[in-house]
């Protein structure tokens, strides 16, 4: 534990001397401005307009700059020959894997809190607070997917597209269930098959649409017990990745 804890610590480090604040900074600068355009152009709603875009791009810009931090990350230590300096010393691959993990969340937990500020101007403390917490979860579950991608893929551009990739899937899961069981797409066998294999697929991914939503900054975040059951689902897919990353990181030769 105490090894995990100083190879996490070193990780938030490495993440707060990086580029990574400035881009986060520029991120939210980038966002207010562009809200704050559009509240402009609205013909009404215009402050929910600009509340539920900024939450949006907010939490997507939060969960991209966690996944490629990560992978940025792993691929630099890999080629500075980090890796086999810190495993030559007196840790096992577990403990640094897990610090490596605890790391890359609490950086991500940091975005989400910079991030969740500019919404104060728009949304209740108490409804943002929900939010906020919520974002934290999806980003720790971007790094834990971040991290398996990149320690099992050599690929830079590979692991950011498999990870992103599955952060877009979770997010719209849902909207394609509901194509696939639309009335217009018939009753013939391939609809059917292809109505199945979405269900299976369902199955098999975090339910991302659930959790972080604009609508909470807009008309309140839901009971607790429905947010405890949403955020469960996704600490349980976190768990999945970092044991089957801690698997594979296990099981390597370097």
């Amino acid at each position: 534990m105490k090894h995990s804890a100083t190879v996490a610590r070193y990780s938030l480090v490495e993440a707060l001397r990086s580029g990574l604040p400035w881009l986060a900074a520029a991120c939210v600068i980038a966002v207010l401005g562009l809200s704050g355009f559009l509240s402009q152009v609205a013909i009404t709603e215009a402050t929910a307009l600009q509340a539920s875009t900024a939450g949006a791009l907010l939490r997507a810009c939060a969960v991209f700059l966690t996944t490629a931090h990560v992978v940025m990350s792993v691929a630099r230590e890999a080629n500075d020959k980090g890796l086999e300096l810190a495993l030559a010393l007196p840790i096992s691959r577990p403990a640094y894997y897990l610090g490596k993990l605890l790391g890359f969340a609490c950086a991500g937990a940091l975005l989400a809190t910079l991030f969740a500020l500019p919404l104060l101007f728009w949304a209740k403390p108490a409804d943002l607070g929900a939010w906020w917490i919520s974002l934290v979860v999806e980003t720790a579950l971007a790094a834990a997917a971040a991290l398996f991608f990149a320690s099992a893929l050599t690929q830079t551009v590979t692991a950011i597209a498999a990870a992103v990739g599955l952060y877009l899937l979770g997010r719209s899961i849902a909207a394609i269930q509901a194509i696939a069981g639309s009335p217009l797409t018939g009753d013939s066998v391939p609809a059917q098959a292809a109505r199945w294999i979405v269900d299976a697929l369902s199955l098999l991914l975090p339910r991302l649409d659930a959790v972080t939503r604009g609508d909470w900054l807009l008309y309140g975040a839901p009971a607790a017990g429905e947010l405890a059951h949403a955020l469960a689902g996704l600490a349980i897919y976190f768990l999945l990745l970092a044991a089957a990353g801690l698997f594979d990181f296990s099981r390597r030769n370097l």
